[in-house]
């Protein structure tokens, strides 16, 4: 029976063992092209978005508007981190919630509720003296070009939840 079995040579397993090994290595480079095509597929969408709980009841929330702050988790590929968020929540004349972004949309920079003596009742960006109205719309002749963001938000057993932040034309 060995009589019919021919031996391998050297040149035929050295050309068996390159074939298989860089078959092996280009398998292996085609797993992360092939995972980050595939993934977005695999990853499940909230129909409802991601709201957060941001620890204020709705019994606490008034007429006069008042910082939140809260933190979600933050996951950016393998890095996960936690991010501070803030929100001015307050109700309007007809009881609705309103929870608006603080970030000026001049420069990005941070407005505060009546920030400056010179204009009570006005959300104020220090930086290049940007004025809000109360429902968060920019007042005209000041630098900002646009009302402040809307904050998503909904109330499950009694207490504040917030989304994400949507311009004021989609909001």
């Amino acid at each position: 029976m060995s009589e019919d079995k021919q031996p391998v040579s050297r040149r035929q397993f050295l050309n068996y063992t390159l074939t298989g090994v860089g078959g092996f290595m280009a398998a292996g480079l085609m797993v992360s092209p092939l995972r980050m095509a595939i993934d977005p597929v695999l990853q499940q969408d909230s129909a409802e978005g991601d709201f957060t709980n941001v620890q204020l009841a709705e019994e606490d929330i008034t007429n006069e508007p008042q910082r939140v702050d809260w933190e979600v988790d933050q996951e950016d590929g393998w890095y996960e981190s936690t991010v501070s968020q803030t929100a001015w929540v307050y109700k309007d004349d007809n009881g609705e919630i309103v929870a608006l972004s603080p970030i000026c949309k001049h420069l990005g920079c941070v407005v505060s509720w009546e920030g400056s003596e010179e204009h009570p009742e006005r959300f104020y960006c220090p930086c290049h003296d940007g004025l809000y109205y109360k429902d968060g719309e920019n007042v005209p002749g000041t630098p900002p070009t646009a009302g402040l963001d809307i904050y998503e938000h909904k109330i499950e057993n009694g207490m504040l939840f917030l989304g994400k932040a949507q311009p004021r034309e989609e909001a």
